[in-house]
């Protein structure tokens, strides 16, 4: 029962992660490059042509990216991402799972269209399909010395076209716009961004040497993992954690097998005073319970794994047990079986049936038993 525990546990995180993983690899880019220091870098013409050749690179977009004050029906703080064409290109947001109400269309410098988070939209109390209530942009007006509502904010009205629905942390964030229009509202020169974001076709940590070496030290360049460093850092200590906590119900397992295998020694004191009368060695005594230790083991590990490849199979067809409430966006636990896991359980259950058969084993090696009554 522990080691199925552990295989259908670590299972259900590995389900969890790759649906996580599967949700901010929509919104994020394979590849991103930033400024070392400060919100925005100038890049040339002669550099982007440079990374557009660079080895692995398919396809890259240019950002400005803002904090503003979106006002609807309501006021609400967003963050205001202005992409150019190329932008849905790198990522799956122009799908329709990921845009309920709408299209994602960011309009012109001239006529300049917003695509909202679900969260957003409500906050602001804006209407995409209807158009009940203008929005109003705000942006910082960077060469005013206060920022004040008259001469500190640089305003345009602007037509929610879109809604967009990845994650709650993103869908509460964000609104897409168009990405010269950001420029101008924020008085970003012609070669001034906020980053690049790139789509790879090749493998990420080469891609990221070769960008990394060509920029140099001005700019940072961030695989996926490295733009959500922390998120994957907590997944993964929650797994090991989780492992750490199921692995004692191995421990109390393992106290039943001393248990049984001490009352064996008890049983057998008889055989052991003629095996060693025979001329057994204390070492072969020892491992003639030892082998029992690794049998119970085995056969007890290897039926819990059998199990627990049965009920996760179940559950990845038939999706049996359910997530409560109705509020995400499955209503199934999530199971993925990972080929580590399997080996990982595997050697947890020998190296605590080792020890644990080690106990009794030894005990009976160096007690001595008389054949006499």
């Amino acid at each position: 029962m522990g080691s199925a525990a552990l295989i259908i546990v670590l299972s259900v995180f590995n389900g969890f992660e790759d649906l996580v993983k599967g949700l901010y690899a929509d919104f994020y880019s394979d590849m991103r490059i930033v400024p070392a220091h400060g919100k925005t870098f100038h890049v040339s013409p002669a550099q982007l042509q440079q990374i557009k050749t660079t080895e692995g690179v398919a396809i890259y977009s240019l950002v400005a990216e803002e904090k503003a004050v979106l006002n609807g029906a309501f006021q609400t703080i967003v963050s205001v991402k202005g992409v150019d064409e190329k932008y849905t290109s790198i990522n799956n947001m122009n799908t329709p799972k990921h845009i309920p109400r709408g299209k994602f269309e960011t309009g012109t410098i001239d006529a300049p269209k917003l695509v909202v988070g679900a969260g957003i939209e409500n906050a602001a109390g804006l209407s995409v399909e209807k158009g009940l209530y203008p929005a109003v942009i705000y942006l910082p007006n960077r060469q005013a010395s206060k920022l004040i509502a008259d001469d500190g904010l640089n305003s345009f009205a602007v037509t929610p076209v879109g809604t967009f629905a990845v994650q709650q942390d993103f869908d509460n964030k964000y609104v897409f716009s168009n990405l010269a229009f950001v420029k101008y509202m924020l008085g970003m020169t012609a070669d001034e961004y906020s980053a690049v974001e790139i789509k790879v076709s090749g493998d990420p940590d080469k891609v990221k040497g070769r960008l990394q070496l060509l920029l140099g030290n001005q700019f940072v360049v961030e695989t996926r993992y490295e733009q959500n460093r922390s998120l994957y850092a907590v997944m993964q200590m929650e797994k090991w954690v989780i492992y750490g906590i199921l692995s004692l119900i191995l421990v109390v397992a393992a106290f039943n097998m001393i248990g049984a295998l001490t009352m064996l020694v008890l049983e057998k004191q008889t055989d052991i005073a003629v095996l060693k009368a025979m001329g057994a060695s204390e070492q072969k005594v020892q491992r003639i319970f030892l082998s029992e230790g690794l049998l119970l083991a085995g056969l007890g590990g290897g039926a819990g794994i059998v199990l627990a490849t049965i009920i996760c199979w179940l559950q990845v067809r038939f999706h049996l047990i359910k997530l409560g409430g109705d509020t995400f966006i499955i209503d199934y636990y999530p199971v993925k079986l990972v080929a580590g896991d399997f080996i990982l359980v595997t050697v947890t259950v020998v190296f605590i049936a080792i020890l644990a058969a080690w106990i009794p084993s030894r005990k009976a090696s160096l007690q001595l038993f008389s054949l006499k009554s």
